[in-house]
């Protein structure tokens, strides 16, 4: 049983296995189960252990206990937060906390999703006693695409943005995505391109939407210093710094439409426990299933002031050789995108930080990785570092 650490931030935690499963995409051969089985058995290869070292397991809209059968463990700590596509940058922030606390000593967290094949996934249903159901869906506002036009549009107006701008961010993360053999969409596009696709819901064509997938990924957890004497010593990366915040399950109810107060609390939170500035930041992944999410997020974490988001696209600074490489395995609009993308956003800001990814960012010692969970429920913000502490 671990001892109980000073802090869950600062490096005291590591990342030590990371892997993402076998295939991406169209996978209709696995059921959801068995894309976590199959993230999982990878990311406990990849760091060296095993399902008998275990004794922390998180996952999310999967019940924990469900995961814990199908690999044979025994969990002593278990968390199922579900707060939309973010719940993974969660779980890194409570597995950390339990690991610096002693409640657990090596965590898992897995993800997976039959998002495009349907296998062995759950039947949803909407409820008309919910907020939803009753404020919402009478109104034909139920998918993502629909219930997001409303704060998209808000936020363009209030800074005198247009669709140009949401084109931009897709055509810079195309640019990533072209090498990548795993991702979804690879041709190139122009923003005349992305303008003149079909449209799905006003403001938003179909390439500003992101790709619908099977697929899912895991990560395993330890502290800093079991980390040093395990074989993938030298690929971890540590947790400096994270944050959540949580407002409304109704869109139209969000405190501002033209600025998600989660992104403003969570981030900020995240930099203040890392004890780093935006300016020391080499990479970021911001989680984007449509293409006004990047632009908010931008301003929203304090990387650029209001109504910079898309100029700072525009010109290029988000693109390979940019000043801030951003979703440089090609985002959910173009990479992948199962149902809950928060999972791959991380994976791929360890593989940056470990010198693996497809598309290299050159010198990186610290990602910053923002996640968003369903319609502007919530959010969830983390800061790695491939530099132990």
């Amino acid at each position: 049983m671990s001892m109980p650490l000073s802090s869950p931030n600062g490096g005291n935690i590591a990342i030590v296995g990371a892997s993402e499963t076998e295939r991406v995409g169209v996978v209709p051969d696995m059921s959801m189960i068995q894309l976590h089985a199959d993230a999982a058995r990878r990311a406990l290869k990849d760091a060296g252990l095993t399902p008998a070292d275990v004794d922390g397991i998180a996952t999310a809209e999967t019940q924990v206990i469900e995961v814990a059968a199908m690999l044979g463990i025994r969990p002593r700590w278990m968390d199922g937060t579900t707060i939309g596509g973010c719940s993974f940058m969660a779980h890194v922030r409570h597995a950390a906390a339990a690991i610096a606390t002693g409640q657990a000593s090596v965590v898992l967290i897995t993800h997976g999703e039959s998002g495009r094949s349907w296998v062995g996934m759950p039947n949803y249903s909407m409820n008309p006693r919910g907020p939803d159901g009753q404020f919402e869906q009478p109104y034909g506002a139920i998918a993502p695409y629909s219930l997001f036009t409303l704060p998209a549009l808000a936020f363009l107006e209030a800074r005198g943005m247009g669709q140009r701008d949401l084109a931009e961010v897709v055509v810079a993360q195309r640019e990533w995505a072209i090498p990548n053999e795993r991702a979804q969409r690879r041709t190139p596009v122009t923003v005349e391109d992305v303008l003149a696709g079909p449209r799905v819901a006003y403001p938003f064509t179909r390439d500003m939407c992101c790709v619908v997938t099977d697929g899912g990924g895991a990560l395993v957890l330890v502290s800093a210093e079991r980390a040093r004497d395990l074989p993938s010593a030298k690929r971890a990366v540590y947790l400096m710094g994270s944050g959540e915040s949580c407002e409304s399950v109704l869109v139209s109810q969000m405190d501002d439409l033209t600025s998600f107060g989660s992104f403003r609390r969570a981030s900020a939170e995240a930099f203040e426990t890392a004890g780093v500035t935006h300016a020391d930041i080499d990479h970021a992944m911001f989680y984007d299933a449509f293409a006004h999410l990047p632009l908010y997020m931008l301003e929203d974490t304090g990387f650029v002031g209001f109504g910079e988001s898309g100029a700072f696209h525009a010109e290029g600074h988000t693109r390979p050789g940019g000043r801030l490489p951003i979703n440089t395995n090609g985002g959910g609009m173009s990479y992948t995108h199962s149902g809950m993308y928060g999972m791959y956003a991380i994976q791929e800001a360890v593989r940056q930080l470990r010198g693996e990814a497809v598309v290299q960012v050159p010198d990186m010692k610290l990602s910053f990785v923002q996640g968003v969970g369903g319609l502007f429920w919530s959010a969830a913000s983390l800061i790695l570092s491939n530099q132990a502490p």
